[in-house]
């Protein structure tokens, strides 16, 4: 790649979404890729959290990007395009998982403190991964509706407010499932985990080139 082609390409990264949606609205379809990678992400971990299965959360992601580039034309700007294309995500997860016959109504709190490591040593390191591990299971066995607000909230860090709308729910029943899911993995799990939690419910690069070669092959 030449020096101005990188530079091209940092500009691309650099544009906003609606910039990007404009564009290709315009005909330039393989830009479309830039917004895919930008929010592949967040994307999984809200898919993930409602669904709690690997393969089912990329066949949906798939199909919330198909969709969402079929319908392209409706963002109408009212809200963030990752906002809308989220919401696209949620509701083809919830239909996944009534196909499957699995709970899938939702709700959530406030902010929870992720405390971390004050030093890093061999012992810990492999302290601090056990903790990981338990987290991250701890989580996954949650109901739905709270596996979904400690992943909305805490990991993928949304505010109350737009998850509510997400959700299409009250802040304050969204806080009271928040504050339940957080009870149910224990406060001093989260202050004892030494990892930021972001880290959980990684999307791998090779899992995020799977998706994003699928997309691009049916649109």
């Amino acid at each position: 790649m030449s020096a101005r082609e990188a530079n091209l390409n940092l500009d691309l990264q650099a544009w906003p979404d609606e910039e990007i949606v404009r564009r290709v609205l315009g005909g330039d379809k393989a830009l479309f890729e830039i917004l895919m990678r930008r929010h592949n992400q967040r994307i999984y971990r809200i898919v993930q959290g409602i669904l709690n299965n690997d393969a089912e959360a990329e066949d949906v992601m798939q199909e919330a990007y198909v969709r969402s580039y079929e319908h392209l034309a409706s963002f109408e700007g009212r809200s963030t395009f990752v906002t809308w294309l989220t919401r696209i995500a949620m509701h083809e997860a919830f239909a996944r998982a009534q196909q499957s016959k699995r709970q899938t109504s939702l709700d959530y709190d406030d902010e929870t403190a992720v405390v971390g490591s004050p030093e890093n040593t061999p012992e810990r390191n492999v302290a601090n991964m056990e903790l990981h591990n338990a987290l991250e299971s701890a989580i996954s066995s949650l109901p739905p509706k709270y596996r979904s607000a400690i992943i909305m909230r805490d990991v993928e860090e949304m505010t109350t407010a737009e998850a509510a709308n997400l959700l299409e729910i009250s802040e304050e029943s969204l806080k009271v499932r928040l504050h339940r899911a957080r009870a149910m993995v224990r406060r001093a799990l989260y202050r004892r985990s030494g990892q930021e939690a972001r880290e959980l419910f990684a999307f791998p690069a090779t899992r995020c080139d799977r998706v994003v070669a699928a997309v691009l092959s049916r649109i």
